[in-house]
């Protein structure tokens, strides 16, 4: 997994909330095999009509917010089914950051799992956020995670907090397999020993 230091990007803006997972990846695109390929459903029925037709009034489908990586949202983002398919295709889409004012667990706890960081703002805050996107196109925030900060361009600085444990996870680019590994000698050792032990008996 990709080490998460500092990024800067693009805000792009879904108004909503309680943007369940079946909003973020509609079922009938889960029958894929692989992590990769889920971006071009994202929002697929907020995106797209019943033809398969762009909607041009969906913020993601406006050209100033083309390749947006810093995505924001309102409350109670990810709710629904546990599917971890929904932080594959945000990833998959392009985005890095998540920002709303609170989150499912089960999706929250997925980010991390995958590379994304989700970033819990007051509700005002985000509103600032949705304020100042709304009135600068290729409006950019840049989301410092070893300060916990973000800002932009126009003297915002937003601190946010963050699990210690989660922020190692991101700044090391570690997953639950990779933070194992870190112990592979002890692993092996454990291995051998109790190996021996068996031999033993």
């Amino acid at each position: 997994m990709e080490a998460f230091k500092q990024h800067t990007g693009l805000v792009g803006p879904v108004d909503r909330v309680n943007v369940d997972t079946d909003a973020i990846i509609p079922k009938q695109f889960l029958k894929r095999i692989e992590r990769s390929g889920f971006g071009q459903f994202l929002f697929y029925e907020w995106r797209f009509d019943l033809n398969g037709h762009t909607i041009p009034e969906f913020s993601l489908n406006q050209p100033r917010y083309q390749g947006a990586s810093v995505l924001i949202s309102r409350a109670n983002f990810g709710c629904g089914s546990s599917r971890e398919h929904a932080p594959w295709a945000i990833q998959d889409y392009g985005f890095k950051v998540v920002i709303a004012p609170s989150f499912a667990d089960i999706f929250y706890n997925n980010c991390f799992k995958n590379g994304i960081l989700p970033i819990k703002l007051s509700e005002e805050q985000v509103e600032e956020l949705f304020q100042r996107t709304a009135a600068k196109e290729g409006y950019k925030l840049t989301v410092d995670l070893e300060n916990k900060r973000i800002t932009d361009d126009q003297g915002l600085s937003i601190d946010f907090d963050l699990d210690e444990h989660r922020r190692q996870f991101l700044l090391l680019g570690l997953d639950d397999i990779g933070l194992t590994l870190q112990h592979e000698d002890k692993i092996t050792a454990y291995e051998v020993g109790h190996q021996a032990r068996l031999a033993y008996k």
